[in-house]
């Protein structure tokens, strides 16, 4: 099976340092990007050690690492300006930068606990930043009538799940950012859809004590099964796919792409608008 080429294609992957972030950021460096953009707010090292590693896979210059908070308008635009500088064009936007419950206090603890400066930090970050981000990139995207957004997401029984706030009502709120900002930009040729990993996964934004446990029963998810679907959304065989929701863990690569992107696929957390529905396949069942 021929792989999905990303050549001459350009990346910004917030939060690209760790976890998710890196193993997307990776997939696309393996995929052939002509260059990756990975943030992070406060982890320089981490950014340019996978700034480095997308060198090694891809060729020296193909990674830049950037310190920036995507909570700030000012650091989105100059994420963006800088990408452009050093790659000349800009055509994927992964927002996957993300706060947990616990930056707004404790993660296990009810929502009235939650510290009002937490609970702005994790909406700050989780919901203002794709706003800002994507508001940032649009004007590229629009003059070259191309892009992709990817909005990395989470399993929708765990959004409202007791002491979960507001990590999981921010990922719902991301979600119908998705749909809305997918019909704003119908006819552009930009996409916007969500990915989900579809299980907890390896990754910091929960705790260790709950990662142990998710280890100890067997179900904690490795992040690089978000790679395939990832660059599957930010390649041009995506291109009639847009308000859409994918589940990564679904993903199954022996199948050709546009059949495991199928299986992978997801309804829409919502119920479908009782209005006209500009979006054919967001709310039909995989495999229709």
């Amino acid at each position: 099976m021929t792989p999905i080429s990303l050549a001459g294609k350009i990346a910004i992957v917030t939060g690209g340092g760790r976890g998710l972030g890196r193993a997307m950021a990776l997939g696309f460096a393996r995929a052939g990007a002509a260059g990756i953009t990975v943030t992070s707010a406060a982890s320089p090292d981490e950014t340019r050690a996978v700034a480095a590693e997308i060198d090694a896979i891809a060729g020296p210059g193909r990674g830049l690492a950037l310190q920036a908070d995507v909570s700030d308008w000012h650091d989105c635009e100059r994420v963006v300006a800088q990408a452009l500088k050093k790659f000349g064009g800009l055509h994927v936007l992964v927002n996957n930068a993300g706060k947990a419950g616990y930056a707004a206090g404790n993660e296990r603890k009810p929502f009235w606990d939650a510290t009002p400066e937490g609970w702005r930090r994790v909406i700050d970050t989780n919901v203002t930043g794709p706003f800002y981000m994507a508001k940032a990139a649009l004007p590229h995207f629009l003059e070259q009538h191309w892009g992709r957004i990817i909005n990395i997401s989470k399993n929708r029984d765990t959004m409202f799940r007791p002491k979960s706030a507001p990590y999981g009502p921010s990922k719902a709120a991301l979600e119908a950012m998705t749909l809305g900002f997918a019909q704003d930009l119908l006819g552009t040729g930009i996409t916007v859809n969500s990915l989900a990993p579809g299980g907890s996964s390896e990754t910091r934004l929960s705790s260790e004590q709950w990662r142990s446990e998710q280890r100890k029963a067997g179900i904690l998810l490795d992040p690089a099964i978000m790679a395939a679907p990832a660059v599957w959304l930010a390649s041009d065989l995506s291109a009639d796919i847009t308000g859409c929701r994918y589940i990564a863990k679904n993903w199954n690569p022996a199948l050709p792409p546009e059949e495991a992107a199928e299986g992978a696929r997801d309804v829409a957390i919502f119920v479908p608008p009782q209005s006209r529905d500009l979006l054919t396949r967001t709310w039909q069942p995989p495999g229709r």
